[in-house]
């Protein structure tokens, strides 16, 4: 545990026995499944808000501003009641995250994604039958505790079951699913805006991900640490047995398990006034920071109004959706290359590359609209242009997909200790979720008033996130959850705020 805590935690494989079994893989899986739900709503909300049938029901004042004579390109989309449908998603996921520590930690991981999945999937429904603007937010707000159920747990869980050489490649797991669900909404949209009613079909059928993601969720068991926390040491052993395989250590490991469980309930400590401890200073810097600048890459409102933006700029209401498509599918493959080079060339690597590129390519993007449709925006971007912003915004949405996505999810969940991890991972989330609602409901107005440079703001962010990972983020490729105290120690800034103190020490001290 980092920087002075109880050690051996978290049922990470760590100094045990690392393999990679059959079970810890389906397991894990089952469990990233859970950003499906995630996904398909960023996906699909975009695209909803560029169908004339949705737009004539909910927000016709839009539809009016589309069919003005003199047409502001920038400006066609900006509408606070209409970035709230988009938006309030992400102020009931806030709201749901500062709970779900607790939940977390009193019902184990797999009962917290399973309500997620329930919650979710009732939101979805009442979504697709809405029929005033109030039953769309409703619905909205339960997709948004849903998500925040879902975002907490799953990233925890992963961290938790998967062995420590290989803990990158899992917990990318959650942002590959994210991407699918994204691409699959974006197909479905696309599928659907032809009928009259094809916002419905798009919206209702999130049910489809939350079903797959709460049945995947009640056949996996739960960490062996989160059932070890919760005085099931017969189940706990059971599941070590299964993810470890037959030959391992498994006793030591549940041994350990239950001496850094016991050492943490003998402190009594409240894991919201521990995480605020000196000690902790690093880890909760990380948690706020590396969501906040997530959100600050500009990805998600891209990813959100992708069919709005290039609608705006040039493209056909179909091809707008496909471009959607080309995008989403580009993240995806980033995601997949992700998965198998994170554990080789580290977090650092892949942070400070992907920060580069993003940063270039958002500049780019902003050059190409000041060139064609500059400052007034009263004509659209030439079709050979649009497609060449289509692409550069491809190579950006490739960048994000390999770094800053998943690493996003993966660092707050592995460099806590087990006594504060589910607290730290609901703020972590929370800021997430805090930052998404501020971007998501400004995202369209900054579009009217920014213009171009919208993307230079963005890029702007993006250079002083990298300069931030190059001076702050210690590495943490293989390192096994109860050694990562050690990476705060031998950090130039962090060592300053750690105790120099071995967990075995530690335990002594306990008894």
């Amino acid at each position: 545990m980092a920087g002075g805590g109880f050690a051996l935690e978290g049922g990470s494989a760590g100094g045990f026995n690392g393999k990679v079994t059959a079970s810890v893989v389906m397991t894990c899986i089952v469990a990233a499944s859970g950003g499906l739900i995630f996904g398909y709503d960023i996906g699909i909300s975009g695209g909803v808000t560029t169908m004339e049938p949705f737009l004539h029901k909910f927000f016709p004042t839009v539809l009016r501003k589309m069919a003005s004579a003199k047409k502001n390109y920038y400006c066609i989309y900006d509408s606070q009641v209409l970035t709230a449908f988009t938006s309030s998603l992400y102020i009931a996921g806030l709201a749901a995250s500062l709970v779900a520590g607790r939940l977390t930690r009193a019902m184990g991981r797999k009962a917290t994604m399973v309500l997620g999945g329930c919650t979710f999937f009732t939101g979805a429904a009442i979504n697709g039958g809405a029929v005033n603007i109030s039953m769309l937010i409703l619905g909205r707000i339960l997709l948004g505790f849903g998500v925040g159920f879902t975002n907490q747990a799953t990233p925890v869980y992963l961290s938790e079951m998967a062995p420590a050489k290989w803990r990158g490649a899992f917990n990318a797991g959650f942002q590959f699913f994210l991407a699918v669900g994204v691409v699959a909404a974006n197909v479905l949209n696309y599928g659907t805006a032809r009928l009259s009613w094809g916002w419905r079909l798009s919206l209702g059928l999130a049910v489809v991900p939350a079903t797959i993601m709460t049945l995947g969720a009640l056949l996996i068991s739960d960490t062996p640490s989160s059932l070890v926390e919760r005085g099931k040491i017969e189940q706990a052993r059971d599941a070590l047995r299964r993810v470890r395989g037959v030959d391992s250590d498994m006793e030591t490991e549940l041994a350990e398990l239950v001496k850094s469980s016991e050492a943490i309930k003998a402190a009594n400590e409240e894991p919201f006034r521990t995480i605020l401890e000196r000690q902790y200073r690093p880890h909760l810097v990380m948690a706020v920071a590396i969501p906040f600048f997530q959100q600050l890459t500009g990805i998600n409102v891209i990813a959100f109004y992708a069919p709005v933006l290039f609608q705006s700029v040039g493209f056909g209401g179909k091809s707008a959706l496909i471009a959607a498509i080309i995008l989403g599918m580009v993240n995806l493959i980033s995601c997949t290359i992700s998965t198998f080079i994170v554990d080789r060339y580290g977090r650092r690597f892949l942070f400070l590359e992907g920060g580069i590129q993003m940063a270039i390519f958002q500049v780019a993007v902003a050059c190409v609209l000041g060139a064609t449709i500059g400052y007034s925006g009263n004509h659209q971007v030439p079709k050979g242009y649009a497609i060449l912003m289509l692409v550069l915004m491809c190579i950006y949405a490739a960048a994000f997909g390999w770094s800053w996505g998943p690493l996003s999810w993966l660092i707050p969940s592995e460099i806590f200790p087990m006594k504060i991890r589910p607290t730290g991972q609901s703020i972590s989330v929370a800021v997430n979720f805090a930052t998404t609602f501020v971007l998501a409901q400004t995202f369209l107005s900054m579009l009217c008033h920014f213009k171009y440079g919208i993307f230079l703001f963005y890029a702007g962010w993006i250079t002083v996130m990298t300069i931030f990972i190059a001076l702050f983020l210690p590495e943490t490729k293989g390192v096994p959850l109860e050694s990562m105290y050690m990476v705060w120690e031998r950090h130039w800034y962090w060592r300053r705020f750690v105790q120099v103190a071995s967990p075995t020490d530690l335990h002594k001290q306990m008894q």
